[in-house]
């Protein structure tokens, strides 16, 4: 009879590491669908949940202060 595993995943062992902390500068790349989205400098206010594609975060650009959710693979 074949012996059962049990084990649990705890919410750091399935979450993915940020790249980035709040309050650091980033350089932000729209995607082609936002064009009207201000390319440049930007801060990170705070790192949001992943969309199932990518880590997410909530940036404000340093010239006007206009806040915005951006996945990580926008930012460098």
């Amino acid at each position: 009879m074949p012996e059962s595993v049990c084990f649990s995943l705890t919410s750091e062992s399935i979450m993915q590491q940020y790249r980035f902390n709040a309050g650091q500068a980033v350089n932000y790349t729209p995607s082609l669908f936002d064009r009207a989205a201000k390319r440049g400098a930007y801060l990170v206010v705070r790192s949001l949940p992943s969309d199932g594609r990518d880590n997410q975060y909530r940036i404000k650009c340093v010239l006007d202060g206009h806040e915005r959710v951006v996945r990580e693979s926008q930012l460098a």
